[in-house]
């Protein structure tokens, strides 16, 4: 399986009630396909650098997935069929992608919480403490150095 991303331009005039199926569709292509979707990015309407079918603004849309070469292909004959999508985009990013890895890191990304963050508050962590000791490692150094200089002096 491979990871890819796509963007998307679709025509900014279309409301979101009319933008919608087409998402959902994604989706659905992806999900059919035997597909991994990672990230639906949805960057709203932007200044487009040059005109586009005459229009100076596009609704910009970052699909990034997983999934074989035959989903890609779907994903972009839907794309050259459908008269709201403007510009698309495909771009591979990894190939040999284990999914039950990414689907690992997207539950990960999706809980708040962290093993560091679960420890109780009486109990230090091991950075913590390692923090600490070097703290009072630089000081004890600091203070030799002091006694040092003073029988220097004397």
């Amino acid at each position: 399986m491979r990871r890819y991303e796509t963007m998307i331009i679709v025509d900014p005039d279309l409301s979101d009630e009319q933008r919608e199926p087409l998402l959902e569709r994604i989706e659905e292509t992806i999900s059919a396909r035997d597909g991994v979707l990672v990230m639906f990015d949805n960057w709203g309407n932007q200044k487009l650098s040059y005109e586009v079918r005459k229009k100076a603004r596009g609704h910009y849309v970052r699909i990034d997935y997983c999934g074989e070469g035959e989903l890609v292909a779907e994903l972009e004959r839907t794309f050259r069929i459908d008269d709201r999508v403007m510009k698309f985009m495909t771009v591979l990013l990894e190939e040999n992608v284990d999914p039950e890895k990414i689907k690992a890191e997207i539950s990960a990304a999706e809980s708040p919480e962290t093993p560091a963050e679960e420890t109780a508050e009486g109990e230090t962590s091991e950075e913590e403490a390692k923090a600490e000791a070097g703290e009072t490692e630089e000081a004890s150094e600091e203070t030799a150095e002091a006694e040092t200089s003073e029988e220097e002096e004397e």
